[in-house]
């Protein structure tokens, strides 16, 4: 591994970078099959990745005629990893020995570990012998979307591919190590004036958000539309108002501090309702649902933008679910991507279908979305929201402060870059986009 980074960092050719062995094992981030029990009858917040995240060496598996071998210069950590690494809300190891029964390959995924991360920057070194846009020395990201194309399910939208499923959450080999083995249709440009940290942040959330809002396949947002975004300096979210922005639509972001109630504003957002000010109690002490702060939210948006939002951005779940229900106004559209807070989500039916409104499921995203989103990366019109940055070494405790949300923004993980601020191609275009830009939830 030493050598391929010193390759890559040094400027090493396709030729040359092919010409180097491939490792009989690499450093990842793994969970261990035998510990899926540990946190067992554990409350959500005691459950600690710090103690299920292990950093080691891991066999290099055999590559598939269609994949490819990454160099994995930096990775993310996603909510996602969060949830493997606590064993919530299911242990991985059972979707893992599913994929193991479908085919020769698949069983390779079926291991008493599982290497994970649903993110990453880097070079590829291999390509399968059935690979034909990419090569040894293109600079790339990776998107999760992990498809059997043999499908036809997968054809229209492959987001409803049967066996469709999210690489290094729902299969093995993925983002948060050295090298990373991926389907060619994960690959996209790494965006040339971005650091390899920058790059890493971007391809799940920012095609989870772009789904949502832009897509045909989610609201299909159009200008002028108030959207009421949860979370809207954290990963999704964060992406989601640029999002709005850049669509000609108003939104009204919501947060949890005067702090990312000023990101938001530094962003050009400026709607922005602080949660700790309004101090909303959607839940009563009894675990009934408190109508009464569902109308106080609606009024305090109305006096921000004059109207109720067409589109609420929903992804926190239990806690704010029934009040993005009742908010989002006649005809209006709520569309989810996760719970964080809780996958058992209720709300007023009255308010649902005798308003006429809409809830779409959105899960990620399909090649044709992740691509034309990172085209908005590589254009400098989508900015990363990288606020940290950890070494792989301390995966297990980045993974623990996005479980406590004790960030904004996305974090950042090391591989095999040694330092930050490496992999930049071109310097004149990020001077255009601005570092201000570029840098907004640094700390």
């Amino acid at each position: 591994m030493d050598r391929i980074r010193e390759a890559i960092l040094n400027g090493a050719t396709p030729d040359q970078l092919a010409a180097i062995a491939l490792p009989d094992k690499y450093r990842a981030a793994h969970v261990l099959k035998a510990e899926q029990e540990m946190f067992t009858g554990m409350a959500s917040n005691d459950k600690d990745p710090r103690r299920s995240v292990h950093v080691g060496d891991v066999p290099t598996p055999e590559l598939a005629p269609d994949e490819a071998v990454v160099a994995v210069m930096a990775s993310s950590i996603n909510f996602n990893t969060v949830w493997t690494s606590i064993f919530e809300p299911i242990s991985t190891f059972g979707p893992l020995a599913r994929l193991g029964r479908e085919s020769e390959w698949s069983k390779r995924h079926d291991r008493d570990y599982q290497v994970i991360g649903s993110d990453a920057s880097g070079v590829v070194l291999r390509v399968g012998s059935a690979v034909r846009n990419w090569k040894p020395g293109d600079k790339v990201t990776v998107h999760c979307n992990h498809v059997d194309d043999q499908d036809p399910s997968s054809h229209d939208d492959s987001m409803m591919g049967s066996n469709q499923r999210i690489w290094g959450y729902e299969t093995n080999f993925g983002g948060l190590a050295d090298l990373c083995i991926v389907k060619a249709n994960q690959l996209m440009p790494k965006p040339t004036h971005l650091s390899w940290e920058e790059a890493a942040v971007n391809a799940l959330c920012n095609s989870t958000s772009y789904r949502m809002l832009v897509s045909r396949n989610g609201a299909n947002m159009k200008q002028g539309d108030v959207v009421l975004i949860w979370g809207a300096t954290g990963g999704i979210g964060a992406y989601a108002v640029q999002y709005v922005l850049n669509g000609g639509g108003i939104p009204v972001g919501v947060v949890s501090s005067p702090e990312k109630a000023q990101i938001l504003r530094n962003m050009g957002c400026e709607a922005v309702i602080d949660r700790s000010a309004a101090n909303y109690k959607f839940w009563n002490d009894d675990n009934t649902h408190n109508e009464s702060e569902w109308r106080r939210l609606g009024k305090d948006i109305r006096e921000l933008v004059g109207e109720d939002p067409d589109i609420v951005f929903e992804h926190p779940g239990r806690s704010t679910f029934g009040a993005s229900m009742y908010v989002v106004k006649r005809g209006g559209v709520v569309v989810t991507c996760a719970a964080t807070s809780g996958f058992m989500l209720e709300f007023d039916n009255r308010f649902f279908w005798m308003r006429l409104k809409r809830l779409i499921g959105s899960h990620f995203a399909n090649y044709r979305e992740a691509w034309d989103a990172n085209r908005l990366v590589s254009k400098g019109m989508i900015h990363p929201v990288l606020s940290r940055v950890f070494t792989l070494e301390n995966v297990g405790e980045a993974a623990y402060q996005v479980h406590h949300n004790m960030h904004e923004g996305k974090i950042g993980v090391l591989c095999l870059a040694p330092t930050e601020g490496l992999g930049i191609d071109d310097p004149e275009l990020r001077a255009k986009v601005g570092e201000k830009n570029l840098t907004l939830f640094r700390r």
